[in-house]
């Protein structure tokens, strides 16, 4: 039986709607302050709101700290853990 790193792990934790904790994280797509497009071990995760902010993320571990308003947070393709090229993003 194989043990999982804590690397392999992902997890959310949304405190008041304020705050979220994300582990798991393999990249950032992109953000600004209306959403935060990220991909995880178990794929693509979109966090939307108003006035978002990236407060903290390790590279080493995985981890991001978002702050703001959480309105929703969605999950994409699970089967895509990366980034697209230029040309898949237009045929997606």
């Amino acid at each position: 039986m194989q043990e999982k790193s804590a690397k392999d792990n992902h997890n959310i934790i949304i405190e008041n709607r304020k705050t979220m904790t994300v582990s798991g994280i393999t990249d950032v797509d992109s953000f600004d302050e209306k959403a935060v497009c990220l991909y995880t071990q178990l794929g693509e995760l979109t966090i939307q709101g108003r006035e978002l902010h990236i407060d903290s993320m390790s590279v080493e571990t995985g981890d991001m700290t978002i702050t703001g308003d959480i309105w929703a947070v969605i999950y994409g393709d699970k089967e895509r853990k990366g980034p697209l090229s230029a040309l898949g993003r237009l045929f997606r």
